[in-house]
């Protein structure tokens, strides 16, 4: 896959997706989310990656928002910097997320790596959410999953007084899961990637869908069921045999429900 404004390289099981605007901030832009949606539904119908990564160029920055140059002047979508399609594809992927956080993660960026499944930090990284410093906010997933992480109080916190908080911090409020020296970040990640890579294919995303359909609705409940348990039911011989029964327009044969 070529990109503009992103990195993306194999490794093994693993999947390595680098944000690539470092003199920038490895801010967003609409070219890169959409590369980033992009990138991530290429992985997603595919089964050569067990597990994505997600980190940022450079060694100052992960993420600190966006740009909104050149969206349309309106208040419909156009006039939006499309990050939710990021967020949502990384819900949608069947295979775990790790954010690999080597620098500033911040405004969107932090939110970024709160919507990943896993959260691997250099020791100098800093966290922090300044959208109602800046005229904006995140409303969605960067409240419900933040507060998920770090309970109501200090998730409203980190939104109302947007304190900056230091790798260590973060990792003491369950914001994130490790703290590792900065030279160390990616051999870390590698291996936590690798061990998780270890694990049934099957069992991840199911494990992955359930914690999703908590807040997913209908959309969650459908991940379960259409992109997980349909493929086993139309494995057995009931679905065979419904299916035969009604091409071949006869009645089934109901002694063969439910094996």
């Amino acid at each position: 896959m070529s990109f503009e404004t992103i990195l993306y390289e194999e490794d093994g099981p693993i999947g390595w997706l680098t944000l690539n605007r470092p003199d920038d901030g490895n801010m967003f832009t609409v070219k890169m989310c959409h590369e980033i949606r992009d990138c991530i539904e290429d992985i997603r119908r595919e089964t050569r990656t067990r597990v994505l990564v997600i980190t940022g160029s450079g060694d100052k920055f992960f993420c600190i928002g966006g740009r909104k140059d050149g969206l349309e002047h309106t208040t419909l979508y156009a006039g939006m910097l499309p990050t939710l399609e990021i967020y949502e594809s990384i819900e949608r992927l069947q295979k775990p997320v790790i954010a690999s956080v080597n620098g500033y993660a911040v405004g969107g960026g932090q939110v970024l790596q709160v919507m990943c499944d896993l959260s691997i930090a250099k020791k100098s990284a800093v966290f922090r959410q300044v959208g109602p410093m800046m005229g904006s906010f995140d409303a969605g997933y960067g409240t419900w999953y933040l507060e998920d992480l770090v309970g109501k109080k200090k998730a409203k916190e980190m939104w109302f007084a947007n304190p900056r908080l230091t790798a260590d911090e973060a990792l003491a409020i369950g914001l994130i899961n490790k703290v590792v020296p900065d030279d160390a970040l990616r051999a870390e990640t590698r291996k936590m990637a690798l061990d998780i890579a270890d694990r049934g294919a099957f069992a991840l995303a199911s494990i992955k869908a359930a914690f999703t359909a908590r807040h997913g609705g209908v959309s969650g409940l459908a991940r379960v069921s259409h992109d997980l348990l349909l493929r086993l039911y139309l494995d057995t011989d009931e679905s065979k045999e419904l299916g035969a029964s009604f091409r071949g327009k006869r009645k089934p044969d109901t002694d063969l429900f439910g094996q």
